[in-house]
């Protein structure tokens, strides 16, 4: 059984709301998840399937909404935004304990660590980081209200809210260097720059998206982050997790980018810049306000860990030792904000 999957509740369920899955079904937690957990479900005719769950305990306040996820992915399913096929939700958590969704499963590689980057063909990867702009681009292009997703536009500016959201709940994770998280915030606080709005996806990198084997982007998934605010945020985190040779700052969260053949950082902003049109010259804050944020989050990640209520999915070892590299991103966002 696994961990945070009642079979008979699910399946039921299932039977009731979803008849083109054929009974009876198999699942399988899928590694890579480590905020919200991902099952593989296989059903009696081999067709599979990904549903997605909130983790079975320690979930912070606002965060691990199935809800925001399934709209987010549903809405832009029309668009040139690559997603996965939105199957079904679920809104009652009697069934399996949680509120869950079911979407088309997408069979790429998704490129979470250096590993899988040598996995890729050579000559693909530059492709690879090419279509991850591409496609960062075409989902800033979205108008979130031509596509149903009108009442996530927020009065308020993104980077106050994400301010907001993460000091408070990093507060409740049993953090060490809380005093420099919240030396940090100040700063980041009294330096805003001016922002725009459009579709944020919050967690936007090449380990929560599927790619074909010739580097073609096959969809982008994990959007229980997403909201509307500036895109330059998407691109400030994107950069922030990608590695090169010989860096002592590290990641925000793995990625294959130090793998030979994938393109620089700097390759990354000028082809974002080129096809967006937009003026990045605020990006090295949203850089530095992405390493804080990571911190926050690495924090809460560790403590669910701890807690033991995010399954057996063999990251645990991980998310200790990204623990304990996050205070190094908190002081590098403080250099970069008292220049």
């Amino acid at each position: 059984m696994s961990a945070g999957i009642d079979a008979a509740g699910v399946s039921a369920w299932l039977a009731e709301n979803v008849p083109s899955v054929a009974l009876p079904v198999q699942f399988r937690l899928v590694a890579g998840g480590r905020s919200n957990l991902t099952y593989l479900l296989t059903d009696a005719s081999g067709d599979r399937f990904a549903l997605r769950r909130p983790p079975t305990g320690g979930v912070l306040s606002t965060a691990h909404d199935m809800g925001r996820e399934w709209r987010f992915i549903a809405a832009l399913e029309p668009t040139d935004v690559p997603v996965p096929r939105p199957v079904a939700f679920c809104a009652d958590p009697e069934v399996t304990g949680a509120q869950f969704y079911l979407m088309g499963f997408v069979d790429g590689l998704v490129l979470a660590d250096d590993d899988a980057g040598l996995r890729l063909a050579e000559p693909a990867r530059a492709r690879a980081g090419e279509q991850v702009v591409e496609t960062l681009v075409r989902l800033h292009r979205v108008d979130p209200t031509a596509v149903g997703l009108g009442d996530t536009v927020r009065s308020t500016g993104y980077v106050q809210r994400q301010l907001r959201r993460w000091h408070r709940q990093v507060r409740s994770s049993g953090v060490s260097y809380l005093a420099l998280l919240d030396e940090v915030h100040d700063l980041l606080a009294a330096r805003v720059p001016g922002q725009s709005d459009g579709i944020v996806h919050g967690d936007f990198r090449p380990g929560n998206m599927s790619f074909g084997p010739d580097g073609t982007v096959l969809a982008v998934f994990d959007w229980e982050l997403a909201t509307s605010g500036d895109p330059l945020a998407d691109l400030g985190w994107l950069v922030s997790t990608w590695q090169e040779p010989g860096d002592e700052i590290p990641g925000t969260t793995a990625g294959p980018s130090a793998v030979p053949g994938f393109p620089s950082r700097d390759d990354l902003v000028d082809h974002y810049a080129k096809l967006s049109g937009r003026d990045v010259s605020d990006l090295p804050y949203f850089v530095a306000f992405s390493r804080w944020r990571s911190a926050c989050i690495v924090a809460g990640v560790a403590a669910r860990y701890q807690a033991g209520v995010m399954g057996d999915d063999g990251y645990a070892d991980e998310a200790r030792t990204r623990a304990a590299q996050a205070e190094h991103l908190v002081e590098a966002a403080r250099e970069t904000l008292r220049t």
